[in-house]
C-alpha cells in the first residue's frame, strides 16, 4: 500500500523518518477511549444528518447510491457562524523561521488534553485517485461538528471495497506515513484570535485548531498531500486540468492555475458551447509526474462557490453538502437553500464528482500547456513565454486579487493585488521545489506556457470569451503569435480592442513598473521567513531581462 499505518517494534523512534515530536502528539488521541471510529459514508450522514443546527434539506442527492448513500439521502446544510473563509494569518508551518517545535508541541498537547472530555470521530479517506499516488489520511474530530466529517469523506474519496484494493496495490511509499489530522474547533488561545494550523509537512500531520470552516480541512488536507507528492518526483498544483479529445485521436492536456474568482473552475470545465469533446481531470487539485508527465487528481468531489448559481440552476442538483448558505420554503413546500452569497460572503458548497460527467483521475497523457492566470491590469488577455526560467518564474510571480474565500488579519488592503506564487497559498515546503519542477516541465517535457489574463486590460474587462477564444486556438494550432515589442521571450496574440501601445510612455512606464514588482518580489524571497522561499539566481536574472528590454 502506498503509504505506511503500522511499523515494527524496531521502526519505531527518533531515527525513523516519519516519527517527530509533533506527528507522535498528534496521532496519539488517535487511539483514546473516547474514539468513535467512523467506517462508512453511511454513517458519517447519520451523524451529520443528527448533529444540532443541520438543516435537512428537501433536495435529493443525485444518484445516492452511486455515492455510497442510501437512496433517500438529502443534501445537508450546516452554517459557521460569522467564519466563513479561511484564515492565511493563521497557519505556521514547520521548518519556517520562528516556528518552535517545543511551543507548538506544548500547545497542541494542550489541546488534545482538553477535548479528552469529547466524542471524537476518527474518519479515514484516500487522497489521490490512482495508484501511481495513494495516501492514506485520518481526521479526528469532536462531537458537534460531523458536517465537516461528512463533507470531508465525500471531499476526498471515502474508502469502499474497490478502492481499498486499489490502495493496496498502489505504488509504495515506505518512507511516509499516513496522514492525520487533529482538529478541535472549540479550541481558543490568546496568541492565536483566529485560531492556529500547524502543519509538519514533513512528517504528514496536522493540527487545526479553532477552526470551524470545512476549507481549513479541506486544504489542510491537500497541503499535506501536496507536500507528499513534492517529495516523490511530482509538480503540485492547485489548479484545473482537462484534455480536448479532437478529430483523428489527438488529445491536448491543458493545466490552469489561479486562485478563486480567476476562472479557473469555468475554464477547466468548459467545453465552449459543446464545440469540444471535454475530459475533466480535477479543477482544484492535482499534481503532475516531472517524469513522464502524466497527472493524478487528489480528490473526487469539488468545493465550489455557490455565488453563481442561483437556486433554480439545473447545476445544484449536484449538489452534496452546503455550507454558510440560506435556508427557504419553495413553491412545493420543500426546505431548500438560498444560494449566490445573500446570506454571507464564499457560500460553499461541496459537488458531486458527476456533476463533470467526463471525469479522469488519471491522465496518462503527458501535458502540452499550462496556463497561469493573472488578474495585472497590465498584461493582454494572452501572452506566450519562452525561455524555461521565465515561464517557471512568472507562475512564481502569478498577480491576482484577493477574494472573499479568505478572512483577512486586520489591516489588510483586501482590494490590494498580491502575488501567489504557483496560485498556491498551501504550500509548506521551499518555493525553489516548486520552481525546479515546473522548469523541468517547461525544459525538459517540452511543455508550452502562456499567461491569461482573466481580470481587466487598462480598464478594459477580459470577457470570458475572449479568454475561451484564445484557448481553442492554441488547441486547434491556429495560433498568430507575434513579437512583443523588443521582449526577446514573450510573445502576444493580438486581440481587437485589447492590443498594447507600447509607443504610449504611461503604459510602458505600468507595465515595467508590474514587471519590477516581480523582481523585487522574488529579491524579497532572500530574506522573508529567513530565505526559506529564496529562488535560484536564474528567476531573477529572466526578470530582469524581461524590464531590461522594456524602453
Amino acid at each position: 500500500m502506498s503509504t505506511k499505518t503500522s511499523y515494527g517494534l524496531n521502526e519505531i523512534g527518533p531515527k525513523s523518518p516519519i516519527f517527530s515530536q509533533i506527528r507522535t502528539t498528534i496521532e496519539t488521541p488517535f487511539y483514546g477511549n473516547n474514539v468513535i471510529h467512523v467506517t462508512s459514508l453511511k454513517e458519517a450522514y447519520q451523524l451529520a444528518a443528527g448533529s444540532p443546527g443541520t438543516i435537512i434539506t428537501d433536495m435529493p442527492v443525485f444518484e445516492p447510491e452511486v455515492q455510497g448513500l442510501d437512496a433517500d439521502a438529502r443534501v445537508l446544510l450546516f452554517n459557521d457562524g460569522a467564519v466563513s473563509g479561511r484564515a492565511a494569518a493563521a497557519r505556521k508551518i514547520l521548518g519556517e523561521e520562528g516556528v518552535s517545535v517545543p511551543e507548538y508541541a506544548l500547545k497542541i498537547s494542550e489541546a488534545v488534553f482538553q477535548s479528552r472530555y469529547k466524542t471524537m470521530y476518527h474518519a479515514e479517506v484516500l487522497v489521490g485517485l490512482d495508484p501511481d499516488f495513494m495516501v492514506k489520511a485520518h481526521l479526528l474530530i469532536p462531537e458537534g461538528y460531523e458536517n465537516i466529517m461528512y463533507s470531508w469523506m465525500l471531499n476526498f474519496q471515502y474508502i469502499n471495497e474497490n478502492y481499498a484494493q486499489m490502495y493496496k496495490d498502489s505504488k509504495e511509499y515506505n518512507h511516509e506515513g499516513d496522514i492525520y489530522i487533529f482538529s478541535n474547533p472549540d479550541w481558543s488561545h490568546p496568541d492565536h484570535h483566529m485560531g492556529l494550523t500547524f502543519f509538519d509537512p514533513n512528517h504528514n500531520c496536522a493540527a487545526l485548531l479553532g477552526m470551524r470552516y470545512f476549507g481549513e480541512h479541506k486544504k489542510g488536507t491537500l497541503t499535506l498531500g501536496w507536500a507528499c507528492a513534492n517529495r516523490n518526483g511530482y509538480a503540485s498544483c492547485h489548479g484545473g486540468q482537462k484534455r480536448y479529445n479532437l478529430a483523428g485521436g489527438k488529445k491536448y492536456v491543458a493545466g490552469v492555475f489561479g486562485l478563486s474568482g480567476s476562472g479557473k473552475s469555468t475554464i477547466t470545465h468548459a467545453k465552449h458551447g459543446d464545440k469540444y469533446d471535454i475530459t475533466v481531470l480535477h479543477d482544484d487539485a492535482f499534481i503532475i509526474s516531472t517524469e513522464n508527465g502524466s497527472s493524478v487528481a487528489l480528490e473526487p468531489a469539488y468545493f465550489d462557490k455557490t455565488q453563481d448559481y442561483p437556486a433554480a440552476d439545473p447545476d445544484n442538483k449536484f449538489l452534496l453538502t452546503v455550507q454558510n448558505n440560506g435556508a427557504t420554503i419553495d413553491e412545493d413546500g420543500r426546505v431548500v437553500i438560498v444560494p449566490e452569497d445573500i446570506r454571507n460572503g464564499n457560500g460553499r458548497a461541496v459537488k458531486s464528482k458527476l456533476w463533470s460527467p467526463n471525469r479522469e483521475d488519471k491522465f496518462a497523457e503527458p501535458v502540452n500547456s499550462i496556463f497561469w492566470l493573472m488578474k495585472d491590469p497590465t498584461l493582454p488577455p494572452i501572452t506566450k513565454l519562452s525561455g524555461a526560467a521565465l515561464a517557471s518564474v512568472m507562475g512564481a510571480t502569478l498577480a491576482t486579487k484577493r477574494t472573499t474565500a479568505e478572512r483577512l488579519a486586520p489591516g489588510v488592503d483586501p482590494n490590494a493585488l498580491v502575488v501567489e506564487p504557483y496560485a498556491n497559498p498551501f504550500r509548506t515546503y521551499k518555493l525553489a521545489d516548486d520552481f525546479n519542477k515546473f522548469k523541468q516541465l517547461f525544459e525538459e517535457n517540452h511543455v508550452d506556457c502562456y499567461i491569461l489574463n482573466t481580470g481587466d486590460f487598462m480598464g478594459k474587462k477580459v470577457t470570458p470569451a475572449i479568454t475561451l477564444g484564445a484557448l481553442e486556438s492554441i488547441v486547434e494550432g491556429k495560433t498568430n503569435f507575434k513579437k512583443w515589442g523588443s521582449f526577446s521571450d514573450i510573445e502576444i496574440m493580438e486581440v481587437e480592442g485589447f492590443v498594447p501601445n507600447m509607443s504610449d510612455p504611461e503604459y510602458v512606464a505600468q507595465l515595467k513598473a508590474r514587471m519590477i514588482d516581480r523582481v523585487q518580489y522574488v529579491e524579497s524571497r532572500d530574506t522573508a521567513k529567513g530565505g526559506y522561499d529564496k529562488l535560484p539566481a536564474e528567476a531573477l536574472e529572466a526578470l530582469k531581462k524581461v524590464v531590461s528590454e522594456l524602453v
